[in-house]
């Protein structure tokens, strides 16, 4: 039996350009969905799959990232003596531990399997998970609880994967597949963005990863791959090419790419839809909107 996924690693150190201006002075993962930030969402998914240990990639001006994750005494104790108790319970379940979370400085945007490299330290010679807060996945079971059930049972690294247009293929690192049973998918090779013409699927890696150390070792060649960059699929394949397993894994759930900006309004859209005290307002102002813009076209 695989050794226990407990540590995650949480690339955070990109610079949002797509949403600025907001991002001139807003970590992009703690814009909201509702009412929780992107990075949230990731968090309680962890947590559910039985991570313990939070890593997180950052860079210069994520300081409010790390604040949102502190205590809050004087807000506590507001909400304690106004008997918000509601409210003091949804703000404790933003605290971290101490020792819990770490912080991990990018200084060069090299790329995501880079940023993965940054924390090899503090991985060590123990599988791990890799989450990407962009991609938020609303599911009953969680996206990575989902995995790390499948991974007690395959080992070697995983994915999570979804079917594409064929068109998009260039946007995603691509799974060649080498057999499938139901939601996993056993991995004979990956390219990372390649055009529809080359694409060996349509198959595509979405942020969630379980990882072995040996993609550790992988990246510390500082092999640059598409775009200029280090891919973490470039490290990956070559687990394959030693014959090391690699699995996508089908799951279950909705994938909202909120690294743009129509996939974070879909993503606010669909999340607040789901919320009762919010639903029957913003259907009422859907059903207002959606006639008077057909009208206006």
């Amino acid at each position: 039996m695989p050794r226990k996924v407990t540590k995650a690693i949480f690339p955070v150190a990109g610079l949002g350009t797509r949403f600025l201006p907001a991002t001139k002075s807003v970590p992009k993962e703690i814009m909201t969905l509702v009412d929780r930030p992107l990075v949230q969402y990731a968090i309680d998914e962890a947590r559910a799959a039985g991570i313990k240990e939070f890593i997180f990639v950052t860079s210069r001006g994520k300081g409010a990232l790390e604040d949102y994750f502190d205590h809050a005494p004087v807000l506590e104790q507001e909400l304690r003596k106004k008997g918000k108790d509601e409210l003091l319970e949804v703000l404790k379940s933003t605290n971290m531990d101490s020792g819990a979370i770490a912080y991990i400085r990018q200084h060069k945007a090299l790329g995501l399997g880079h940023a993965v490299w940054c924390a090899r330290r503090l991985i060590g010679d123990e599988p791990f998970a890799v989450m990407l807060p962009d991609d938020v996945i609303a599911a009953e079971k969680p996206c990575l609880q989902q995995m790390v059930e499948a991974y007690e049972e395959t080992g070697g690294n995983m994915v999570a994967a979804m079917e594409v247009a064929p068109e998009k293929t260039s946007s995603y690192g691509i799974l060649d597949v080498k057999d499938s049973n139901d939601a996993v998918v056993s991995v004979k090779g990956m390219i990372e963005k390649p055009k529809s013409a080359d694409a060996p699927s349509n198959l595509a890696v979405i942020g969630r990863y379980i990882l072995s150390p040996s993609v550790l070792n992988n990246l510390n060649k500082r092999k640059q791959g598409a775009g200029g960059e280090i891919q973490l699929t470039d490290a990956i394949a070559e687990d394959i090419a030693r014959d090391v397993p690699v699995y996508g894994y089908r799951f279950n759930g909705r994938r909202f790419d909120c690294g743009s900006k129509s996939g974070f309004l879909q993503a606010t859209v669909a999340f607040a839809l789901e919320r009762e005290e919010l639903r029957d307002d913003l259907m009422e102002y859907i059903s207002t909107v959606v006639p008077s813009r057909s009208v206006a076209e």
